[in-house]
């Protein structure tokens, strides 16, 4: 049996570290879990702030979102305030208000309950901004950040991190469309 000089010995146990941490690398990424997601869409409406936020700044109105065939809430615009939205087809989606402010036209919310196959996300929280655009009119930013609908690893399909993003984005691309479209045929 040859020998290995100590300077041979410690390279080779440098390149079988160096091995199976790159051999390890992908499962550990695995192992973590989902990562946060973060959504953002925006749209510029030909109406002033103000008559924007009449209509969006209702915690307790979201007729404006085609999904949402009813709210019922309590609290107003209060921090805390609740509101439960009844979908078109009966599925519902519970949410609270952690912040508001009328002066920057901004709320925020959190999904306290809803059903991942209504919604695939989990600890889902949202923003909706209306700011002065350009010539008058309004510019709406509704943002959101959240989980996945299936926390461990390997989700099926309908729950993974692409359909959780595709599904947020197409909700509030639908609500941005037709806030543009009520606010912009002069309705409120």
């Amino acid at each position: 049996m040859k020998r290995m000089s100590a300077g041979a010995v410690a390279t080779a146990a440098l390149v079988a570290a160096t091995t199976l941490v790159v051999a390890l690398a992908p499962r550990a990424a695995e192992a973590h879990g989902p990562t946060r997601k973060k959504v953002e869409e925006t749209v510029s409406i030909n109406a002033a702030p103000d008559k924007v936020w009449a209509v969006v700044g209702n915690f307790q109105d979201m007729s404006w979102l085609p999904p949402v065939e009813k709210t019922e809430g309590r609290g107003g615009n209060e921090v805390k305030a609740t509101r439960t939205l009844t979908l078109k087809g009966g599925a519902t989606v519970e949410e609270e208000l952690y912040k508001y402010s009328a002066e920057q036209r901004s709320l925020s919310y959190r999904i306290n309950k809803v059903d991942v196959k209504v919604l695939p996300v989990n600890n889902y929280s949202s923003t909706i901004k209306v700011e002065p655009a350009e010539g008058g009119g309004s510019r709406v930013a509704w943002d959101g950040a959240f989980y996945r609908g299936y926390m461990n690893n390997d989700p099926p399909p309908e729950l993974n991190d692409e359909a959780a993003v595709k599904a947020v984005s197409g909700l509030y691309r639908a609500g941005l469309d037709s806030l543009k479209a009520r606010l912009e045929k002069g309705g409120s």
